[in-house]
């Protein structure tokens, strides 16, 4: 059985501990009620602009528009952009979207990787510090986006591996992130971000025929709509990992303050048994020795 000391310290050391957890979970709320309130304005946003660009890309004379974005070709080089935080203590949150970016790796560019072709664009500290470690090709210009995160940040990035796939330098672009549910719920996406994919049928259900008014140009049009289109969807999806990062680091120091609080609990009984165990002893001892003066 530890000393009462020992349990005090202890005690003493969990306690200080739920404070910490604590304050970090208000923190995380905070931070989580702004991250929330932003991705909730952007996805009506970037949806629409989805939209549009769908109807209007299915009819439009594609032998009039060059696409450079949606240019299909062997695919011998690949960026894979990482989502990630830049601190831990977030739960699952960092390691789901490590190893749902492996498994993607595995599954579609394995030979390629084999060759030193598959090139890993971490934004976020965690990711960088994963891959680095394994000596993958890695660009990590871009860790700290999330530190005041703005639209000019990601679209520097967006620009990055726009322009690499224009001009050959990557022939796909994957990208792996956290999708924000709610507070306890993220759901890993794994998605093309080039070439663009391009839809052989109408989705009744987010495609309609609208008969727009084009000025100056239909294929003007497209060619403005398709550039900021990709940097409003890598907007959205550092929107979507900064909200999901904030919802994890709340749910996990909620849970840590519980454990915290179950523990303190155990270590109270655990100290009073001790103490009570040290009295029963002295006060024996006291009796043993007035016995033994009255003998």
């Amino acid at each position: 059985m530890p000393s009462l000391k020992e349990v005090r310290n202890r005690i003493s050391s969990v306690n200080s501990t739920q404070q910490i957890t604590k304050a970090m979970k208000m923190v995380a709320a905070a931070k989580l009620k702004r991250a929330q309130d932003n991705i909730l304005k952007i996805r009506p946003y970037a949806d629409k602009l989805g939209v549009i660009l769908k109807n209007i890309s299915n009819n439009i004379d594609t032998s009039k528009v060059e696409n450079l974005f949606a240019e299909e070709r062997t695919i011998e080089k690949v960026l894979v952009i990482v989502i990630t935080s830049d601190r831990g203590l977030a739960g699952a949150f960092n390691a789901n979207v490590i190893k749902a970016s492996v498994a993607l790796v595995n599954e579609k560019y394995s030979d390629l990787e084999a060759k030193g072709n598959v090139t890993y664009l971490c934004v976020g500290k965690k990711g960088l510090d994963f891959y680095s470690k394994r000596n993958a090709p890695v660009i990590n210009d871009y860790v700290g986006t999330f530190l005041n995160l703005s639209f000019e940040k990601s679209r520097v990035i967006a620009e990055y591996a726009m322009n690499s796939f224009v001009d050959g330098t990557f022939d796909c672009v994957e990208i792996v992130y956290n999708e924000f549910k709610n507070v306890a719920t993220q759901a890993v996406v794994k998605s093309q971000f080039l070439p663009i994919a391009q839809d052989t049928q109408k989705l009744a259900s987010n495609v309609s025929d609208v008969d727009y008014i084009y000025e100056p140009s239909k294929e003007f049009i497209v060619k403005e709509l398709i550039p900021k289109s990709l940097k409003i969807e890598f907007y959205k999806a550092l929107l979507e990992s900064n909200a999901s990062e904030h919802g994890a680091r709340m749910t996990a120091m909620d849970k840590a303050t519980d454990n915290a609080k179950e523990l303190l609990k155990e270590l109270r009984l655990s100290y009073n048994r001790s103490r009570q165990a040290a009295i029963t002893k002295e006060i024996l001892e006291i009796v043993g020795g007035a016995e033994a003066l009255k003998a």
